[in-house]
């Protein structure tokens, strides 16, 4: 099942929602209610990036790549795509060779997102690896390269029927039709919308609404009204995903709820839009006693992007969890990147 969750929206939210089934709570109207206001926040300070939270937090990420657990490797991976950082890229082609699938199909992912070009011989070998999900990997990667030899296969894992692993790669490919951006793949995520495991269905509706489908889009605004705490959390992200201002409302109405986890994954989602509409929940999260609470702001700020979050993530990179200290040395790095937040209202 966490293999399954982690192609799921992002890599960074899996291990602290899980997927479908979660806790049940009251579900809310499709339309979003005005929004109560989330706790208040100071208005943004620009300060310089401080260069040895950058180095620090690009260490934490480089031993989260040599982790025992394949979950945290993946994390690390997942840490420098987020952030665009390809100042380790050796270190991200090394994990296209991890012993475990998880690991490879982020490597894959990272490796054509980032376009990295030295990536190309162990992504040609991958095409023929033991694990499929890995396979569909490898063929987003090398398409994202320039090479198109192997795309037209991905049609073919959208049809994988393996009672065990068919819905895992149905996921993944709907995944990685999402991220290609190619209106073509709507035909195929039509079909996968009305797929039988409702993890397929969640993801193919997050590719669709990425490539602009408005069915797809009210699927996705629909998941976050479920009854269920991590399927709202998992929809919140992927309404957000195509960074489409226009759902931001649905964000907002999201963010004072009884659950501190739905409150925080909603701050994210809104930084995605670029709004810091959550930063005081995120500032909350971030001293609370709650592992996964702090591990969610930190996520927030790094998708917020204010540069005076700085000291609450100098404290939480140094935090004793590991999902923490990788979460938060993500958000540094994320940093580092401009965003046009400040010039949106709300």
């Amino acid at each position: 099942m966490r293999w399954q969750c982690i192609v799921l929206t992002s890599l960074m939210l899996a291990s602290a929602a899980g997927c479908g089934g979660g806790a049940a709570q009251g579900g809310r109207g499709f339309a979003p209610p005005p929004p109560k206001h989330p706790p208040d926040y100071p208005k943004a300070r620009n300060e310089a990036l401080d260069k040895s939270l950058t180095a620090r937090a690009e260490q934490v990420l480089v031993e989260a790549l040599g982790s025992t657990e394949p979950i945290q490797r993946a994390h690390a991976i997942e840490g420098f795509r987020l952030s665009e950082n390809r100042s380790h890229a050796a270190e991200l082609i090394r994990m296209l060779g991890d012993p475990a699938p998880i690991v490879r199909f982020a490597a894959a992912l990272a490796a054509g997102e980032m376009k990295l070009e030295e990536a190309r011989a162990p992504l040609k070998r991958m095409l023929q690896d033991a694990d499929r999900s890995v396979q569909v990997a490898a063929r987003f990667a090398q398409h994202r390269l320039g090479d198109f030899s192997h795309s037209h296969d991905l049609e073919a894992y959208a049809q994988d029927d393996d009672p065990v692993e068919g819905p895992r790669v149905r996921g993944n490919t709907a995944l990685v039709l999402g991220l290609l951006g190619e209106p073509s793949a709507l035909k195929i995520l039509k079909k996968l919308r009305r797929d039988p495991a409702p993890t397929v269905r969640q993801q193919a509706s997050e590719a669709g609404w990425r490539l602009g489908d408005r069915e797809a889009r009210n699927e996705v605004i629909a998941l976050i009204s479920s009854r269920y705490v991590d399927d709202e959390m998992l929809g919140l992200l992927a309404v957000a995903a195509p960074r489409n201002r226009e759902v931001l409302g649905h964000v907002q109405a999201a963010m004072t709820t009884d659950y501190p986890e739905v409150n925080l994954v909603a701050a994210r989602a809104a930084g995605m839009l670029y709004s810091d509409w959550g930063y005081g929940i995120a500032t909350q999260g971030a001293k609370s006693d709650n592992p996964t609470q702090r591990y969610l702001a930190a996520l927030a700020f790094g998708a917020i992007g204010r540069s005076d979050s700085q000291g609450m993530l100098a404290k939480l990179v140094g935090d004793t969890e590991p999902e923490v200290r990788v979460a938060a040395a993500t958000a540094i790095l994320q940093l580092n990147s401009p965003r046009p937040w400040a010039a949106q209202p709300g």
